[in-house]
């Protein structure tokens, strides 16, 4: 079989993300969640580990977005660098 190296690394992420880690990437705040709605999360966990992400999200995409808007993951802002706009000349089209 030939895979395109991205093919490659798409299957083995997908593959050996845990669930922990899909929550993080959905913005959902894992350890509010699991304390919060234990027996939900661990019902959650027990499917995420039988299927692939992309169809776990398919199936429970309206729950995963009630459960984003409760348990938000905090995000920590990093600051970017503002590189200086440099002035790019101006073409006038020739008439």
């Amino acid at each position: 079989m030939n895979f395109k190296s991205s093919e490659c690394i798409d299957f083995l992420y997908l593959y050996y993300m845990t669930f922990e880690e899909y929550l993080a990437s959905k913005k959902i705040d894992s350890i509010a969640f699991k304390k919060a709605e234990k027996e939900l999360w661990t019902k959650f966990e027990f499917l995420f580990d039988q299927m692939h992400p992309k169809s776990f999200t398919m199936q429970k995409l309206n729950l995963i977005n009630g459960i984003r808007r409760k348990y938000p993951l905090k995000e920590i802002v990093e600051k970017k660098e503002v590189k200086p706009k440099t002035k790019r000349p101006i073409i006038r089209p020739k008439i």
